[in-house]
């Protein structure tokens, strides 16, 4: 167990959403749970029960109530949800139509503008009657190439409201990365702003479109949101129109939402596309409405007074979970650029100017935030902020202590981690739990997740392959284009039938929290021992002299052995003293097994569009193998650094 770092207050705990859920569940049960422990196995022991609590807790809208909750709660994958009801996602997210902030958006070099809740609604209706009037129709997809602003935000509900599916990239998206997802799945529509802001330059994305349109036939109409100019021409884009021109001039329409079953398509989300095409995971709207209300209202405990940001982009599913925040009424705070520009502070001013309650993240930020000194509780005013969300890679034990010291010290530091594929979490925050530095607080409400060992039997305080042993409803209804589901049950279920294998690499101890060790096809095996990567990292980047790394496991006389990349600070240069220090460090607080045998430095290092460091690919370049598909990564060119380095052909 990791050293206690904060803990709840009583008078705090019994504020909580958690709390008053906890409640309901004893009178409508005859039980008396007071802490989170007993509440979650009673939650994965009767999932149908919970799931209908929730429902009601959620107060979700729904034309049609439902059948039942669940038909077959052993069945994975296929388990049908909540059959019989009918619902429209958008509808959900638009309950509230007041003078209550709804969106806040704070562009790089820019004042941050606001639109209530009533503007929201009805800038939602305009865009809803134009794209009924160009025949969109349940089924069809609607696409994003957007920053993240309110108009991306907009196109979507107004997509949804009419039962159309959503899918978006990040316009930093390369032409074939854009293609290699869109390409699959064939929209009718794609929203685009005219450009993006990043680092105080300004990017031309018409260009980009106008390429990606030659071999997007589908498309029937190019909406162009001005931001980097006011007036751009889209004159060279086949079938464009401006936002303006394009949304409806009425005002005071009301929304037709769209009634639909509740696993009707709502978003397609993306895999990361390292080893081939992205795989398109279809999900759907009830799943993913009740599973980001659970994870929303009970584990980050949002309520109507709050003002919720996380930094994230429109090609990260982060992106989907904030933006169901409007399901409870509160602030969203959107922010499109570079979170270090114009100073390492912009970010937290943001926070102190907007009022920022809960503040998410990635671990890199906070690491970032580390290396470079930043002080945010001693430079900003964060009184009202009370949790920090992290997610994206393991945070360290350095990084959590950091946010104690250097942010707040009374808060909620959930690290959370999930991925893509059911647009959530596994394991996350736990609000009337306490923090222990390295750990994620709790496994989800009704995630029946476990750590397996190599013989696939759940173990505790053990480190072993994260799986979930039961249906939850935000899973994938299908993978695009995929019609015996083969794609689908390999992605996850052709380790452990009828069991999802996640991928990560885990411990989960007495006291049920988490640890995350990184991506278990990352796992390095040193004489037969399995080391999670994220236990180098986490020694490895506390220092100073060191910017990013990458560990893999080289394949060498019949064993395996431990290579580490560095990416030095600026003006460090990887010295044998330097290289001592590293050992020295990983050494003492891993273990000897995990100090790696060659330590190299390298100009960047590989990450996805995602931003997620990819080993994989480096393991597969050092042997020789091809890396399928360069254009799911966001540097592709530094993979070439690697090829044939001669300190890897020597002992």
């Amino acid at each position: 167990m990791g050293k206690l770092l904060w803990k709840p207050s009583e008078e705090r705990i019994k504020k909580t959403n958690m709390y008053r859920f906890m409640q309901t569940v004893n009178s409508k049960f005859g039980k008396n749970f007071d802490e989170y422990g007993p509440l979650y196995e009673w939650s994965v022991e009767n999932i149908p029960e919970f799931w209908a609590t929730m429902w009601e807790f959620a107060d979700i809208k729904a034309s049609t109530p439902y059948d039942e909750v669940i038909d077959d709660v052993t069945k994975m994958p296929g388990a049908k949800w909540f059959s019989g009801a009918q619902l429209n996602f958008a509808e959900n997210l638009l309950r509230f139509r007041d003078d209550h902030i709804a969106l806040v958006f704070k562009g790089e070099d820019q004042n941050a503008t606001h639109m209530t809740y009533a503007e929201l609604y009805d800038a939602v209706a305009r865009l809803a009657r134009s794209l009924k009037d160009m025949g969109i129709q349940p089924g069809d997809r609607v696409v994003g190439f957007m920053p993240n602003m309110p108009e991306t935000i907009i196109a979507m509900l107004a997509a949804t409201s009419l039962g159309a599916t959503w899918s978006s990239c990040s316009p930093d998206f390369g032409i074939k990365g854009v293609l290699d997802r869109f390409g699959q799945i064939k929209p009718r529509v794609i929203f685009t702003a005219n450009g993006y802001s990043f680092k105080g330059r300004k990017f031309d994305s018409l260009e980009r479109i106008a390429n990606i349109l030659q071999q997007l036939p589908s498309i029937e109409k190019v909406v162009v949101v001005p931001y980097t100019l006011q007036e751009p021409d889209i004159r060279s884009v086949p079938n464009a129109v401006l936002y303006d021109d394009f949304r409806s001039p009425e005002s005071g329409l009301e929304i037709e939402f769209r009634q639909l079953p509740f696993d009707h398509p709502l978003y397609i989300m993306y895999s990361s596309g390292t080893t081939g095409l992205p795989k398109c995971m279809v999900q759907s709207a009830g799943g993913i409405l009740i599973h980001h209300m659970k994870e929303l209202v009970l584990h980050t405990d949002l309520k109507r007074e709050d003002v919720i940001f996380y930094f994230t982009t429109c090609g990260w599913m982060m992106w989907n979970w904030l933006t169901s925040s409007l399901s409870t009424g509160a602030a969203l705070v959107l922010f499109d650029g570079n979170p270090f520009h114009p100073e390492p502070g912009a970010l937290w001013k943001m926070a102190q100017d907007e009022k920022i309650t809960v503040f998410g993240t990635s671990a890199g930020y906070i690491a970032a935030l580390q290396n470079a000194g930043v002080k945010p509780g001693k430079e900003y005013d964060l009184t009202p902020l009370r949790a920090v969300l992290s997610t994206g890679s393991p945070l360290s034990i350095e990084g959590f202590e950091y946010v104690y010291s250097e942010v707040k010290e009374d808060l909620q530091l959930a690290s959370i981690s999930g991925g893509t594929d059911l647009n959530g979490c596994f394991a996350l925050g736990n609000p009337m739990g306490p923090v222990y530095a390295g750990e994620l607080q709790c496994r989800g409400l009704a995630m029946k997740v476990e750590a397996f060992d190599e013989n696939g039997k759940p173990v505790l305080n053990k480190q072993g392959e994260l799986v979930c042993t039961a249906p939850f409803p935000s899973m994938p209804i299908y993978f695009w284009n995929d019609p015996n589901n083969e794609k689908y049950h390999a992605a996850y279920f052709d380790v452990y039938p009828n069991v999802w294998r996640h991928g990560d690499f885990i411990e989960i101890n007495e006291h049920g929290g988490v640890v995350i060790y990184g991506r278990s096809d990352a796992t390095l095996n040193p004489g037969g021992v399995r080391i999670g990567t994220a236990e180098i990292y986490r020694q490895v980047e506390q220092l100073e002299e060191i910017e990013d790394s990458l560990v893999i496991g080289q394949n060498w006389k019949n064993d395996v052995r431990v290579i580490l990349f560095v990416k030095m600070a600026e003006g460090y240069e990887l010295t044998d003293d330097i290289k001592t220090k590293i050992k020295a460090t990983i050494r003492s607080n891993a273990s000897p097994r995990h100090v790696p045998a060659k330590i190299l430095p390298v100009p960047d290092i590989p990450y996805t569009l995602n931003m997620k460091k990819v080993e994989l690919a480096v393991k597969k370049v050092i042997h020789g193998q091809p890396v399928l598909n360069k254009d799911a990564l966001r540097n592709p060119e530094v993979l070439d650094y690697f090829l044939d380095l001669k300190e890897l052909q020597e002992d």
